[in-house]
């Protein structure tokens, strides 16, 4: 149990943002730093990677394409054209900050949050409508986010203050309130990416720690499971039982003889689980 596969080869800078696609049972994730997405069917081993133009902190999936989290705000991508649409960008006045990680909600919302003006980054409801509320500010880093199985708690990363929290979440409003801290741990690496699991644990990955944590409802640690690269970024669930965990990954911390000594880094792996994921919900708009 617990062990860690080397999956792809793709010395990603900044690999982020796994997302398991059932219709076609492949992975896709980003590249922020590559300003690229990528695309991987395990059954055959072919590997994308499609060109956005600009980094891109996270997708998620819309009729006929994706919706995009992006340096320059919300955008649609064409399946088709293979190109992206620019919709609004709320930080326009702030060209420091881009988006960084994003989730769909049960309704159909975009949830995204940004990173880049220290500890004045916000967290992000794009709706259907194609309106566009703030949800949370003083924000250090925004990452990781999810929701338990019952869509009542929604859990959030704050990544330069070491905290995922949790929130009483209202699926029919989509609104969130009574912020409590969930997990911190500043003992080694920071909180990134994470994923929620059937069971209505909490999956996160750890920049800088090597690791992976697994955390019950009520925030404490039922397991960590070591990585061989020092900066995993990310977890999904995948595979056709969804009982996979994928796990991204980033070299563009690194220097030179880090790189050497950690020649996985960047790359993708998964970890076969006794668990099952949940299924990623699709944009509304």
């Amino acid at each position: 149990m617990n062990k860690i596969e080397h999956i792809l080869a793709v010395k990603n800078r900044l690999g982020e943002g796994p997302i398991w696609r059932p219709e076609e049972q492949v992975l896709y994730w980003v590249d922020i730093d590559s300003n690229s997405f990528l695309k991987f069917d395990p059954a055959t081993g072919k590997r994308q990677s499609f060109e956005v133009g600009l980094p891109t902190g996270a997708i998620a999936f819309r009729p006929g394409g994706m919706i995009m989290a992006t340096q320059k705000g919300f955008a649609f991508w064409d399946n088709v054209t293979s190109s992206a649409q620019f919709i609004l960008d709320p930080e326009a006045h702030k060209p420091e900050t881009r988006f960084n990680d994003g989730k769909v909600d049960s309704h159909g919302r975009f949830w995204a949050g940004t990173l880049g003006d220290s500890y004045n980054n916000a967290l992000y409801r794009f709706d259907p409508d194609g309106s566009v509320q703030i949800m949370e500010q003083g924000i250090g880093m925004a990452n990781g986010m999810g929701w338990s199985p019952d869509n009542q708690t929604m859990y959030f990363t704050d990544t330069l203050r070491h905290t995922i929290y949790a929130y009483d979440y209202d699926p029919i409003r989509g609104t969130i309130a009574n912020r409590r801290v969930f997990v911190h741990d500043d003992t080694a690496g920071l909180p990134d990416g994470l994923t929620v699991d059937s069971e209505g644990f909490i999956w996160s990955a750890w920049w800088g720690g090597w690791r992976i944590t697994r955390h019950d409802p009520d925030g404490k640690q039922e397991r960590g499971i070591e990585m061989p690269v020092e900066c995993p970024t990310s977890c999904t669930f995948g595979g056709p039982n969804l009982d996979e965990l994928y796990i991204t990954s980033a070299c563009a911390a690194l220097g030179k003889a880090e790189k050497h000594r950690q020649p996985l880094a960047g790359d993708l792996f998964r970890l076969k689980t006794e668990v099952t994921g949940l299924t990623s919900f699709q944009f509304a708009g």
